[in-house]
């Protein structure tokens, strides 16, 4: 561009220089006319070769670019060089995107491109079978116009997509689709979907095998555990050289016992999506009984706290509530050396409300903390059986807790204590 400006400044000066020339051997006159007569001529030059560049540009194409003339010659050939340019790079990124469309349309899952007002881009194949989208029918339509199940219409708007979100295909009701909004760029989403049918049967019969097998395992359970009881009882009947077994095998068919009615548990709130008896909870009468529960079983080793910073209460289950605070409360005495100290807490966060239990036990170490609410899982497993648990407490709470929208938060440090926290959103807080 600067050698454009150049030359045409030179050939400018060149005309005048001219034309002064001329004017020297003639008359002043003429050289005025002449450089007038000039600039017109290189203005009217100029005009046609704008008109000639306007007009390849309203269809332009490389087959067809202006030679130019003079200065013209160099823009024309500059701009078919950038035009040249520009082609290549259309062409690789034109390769590159078909590239990816092939690759997207092989990938099993269902893909489906989104913009920020959640209108539809693009689909591949796998979208189409299992979301009944329309090649060109339905791009740039918004995605909840197709998928209107009240579910993912809560889900896109709610943009929180950290879980997937599992749906009956309204297409075929055998099928189970999970979706996952991912999302990139400036305000664009990923849709993935994918079949999980066979998964969830798989855990469905898992669910239906620990359930069924927990229901049988809990008659003989309780007939053993009567006669132990009714033995161990009877005056006479047992040497006191044999009772120490006596004792334990009472001791291991009541922690039996107990891992089954866990299991059940954990097999009823897992088959239960949603709650069935909400009811608005008074959470202080709550928070006290626990207090009284956690000193109770504490028999005065303990300092047991009740920190009552709100009086609001809670819309949930009373029953289900009740089971995953008491587990924190009952999982904090029996972690906690004797003479230590559990704080409970019950205070605001924003519009959020927060139940804490804090101890000044064991603590736990970091690598174990992701893995807490996994069933059977134990940071002890020797620990475990001396306290008396049975690996599925947290796991309860976490389903509890997923019933009522919450979520737990564990602080830990070895040797200076643990800090459990339940966050319930403001969706379930009700004014005192």
């Amino acid at each position: 561009m600067q050698d454009i400006r150049w030359k045409a400044f030179w050939s400018l000066l060149f005309w005048a220089f001219f034309s002064l020339m001329v004017g020297w051997f003639t008359r002043a006159e003429t050289a005025w006319l002449l450089f007038i007569a000039g600039a017109l001529v290189c203005l009217a030059t100029h005009i046609y070769w704008i008109h000639r560049l306007y007009q390849w540009a309203l269809k332009p194409s490389l087959n067809f670019m202006p030679n130019g003339k003079g200065i013209w010659e160099d823009i024309f050939a500059n701009l078919y060089h950038e035009m040249r340019r520009h082609s290549r790079s259309q062409s690789q990124l034109s390769s590159t995107l078909e590239r990816l469309r092939h690759a997207t349309s092989a990938l099993p899952d269902g893909v489906v491109v989104l913009n920020n007002r959640n209108e539809i881009e693009w689909f591949n194949e796998p979208a189409i079978q299992r979301l009944g989208l329309k090649r060109h029918h339905d791009e740039n339509q918004p995605i909840y116009y197709l998928l209107r199940q009240a579910e993912f219409v809560e889900y896109l708007q709610a943009e929180n997509y950290s879980e997937p979100l599992k749906l009956k295909s309204w297409r075929s009701p055998d099928v189970t689709l999970e979706l996952q909004i991912i999302p990139f760029a400036s305000k664009q989403r990923l849709l993935i979907c994918r079949d999980v049918s066979a998964i969830e049967k798989t855990e469905v019969m898992r669910r239906d095998f620990i359930a069924n097998v927990s229901h049988e395992l809990r008659t003989p359970l309780t007939v053993i555990g009567g006669f132990l009881e009714t033995i161990s009882d009877m005056q006479g009947e047992v040497s006191p050289d044999i009772q120490p077994y006596f004792d334990m095998m009472q001791s291991q068919t009541t922690r039996m016992r107990r891992i089954i009615e866990d299991l059940l548990t954990l097999s009823r709130l897992e088959n239960n999506v949603t709650l069935k008896d909400e009811a608005d909870i008074d959470m202080p009468a709550l928070l006290k009984q626990l207090q009284k529960d956690a000193q109770a079983l504490s028999q005065g080793q303990h300092t047991v706290s009740l920190h009552m910073e709100t009086t609001v209460n809670l819309r949930g289950s009373y029953n289900e509530l009740l089971s995953a605070l008491s587990n924190l409360t009952s999982n904090a005495v029996r972690y906690t050396p004797a003479q230590g100290k559990i704080d409970i807490y019950w205070q605001m966060r924003g519009e959020d409300v927060v139940f804490a239990v804090q101890d000044t036990g064991i603590g736990i170490e970091p690598q174990h903390l992701p893995r807490l609410t996994e069933r059977f899982y134990r940071v002890d497993s020797g620990r475990s059986r001396d306290t008396g648990g049975t690996g599925l407490g947290l796991s309860i709470v976490k389903h509890i807790l997923h019933h009522h929208q919450a979520s737990l938060q564990v602080e830990s440090e070895p040797g200076q204590g643990s800090r459990f926290q339940i966050v319930f959103p403001a969706q379930r807080v009700l004014p005192a």
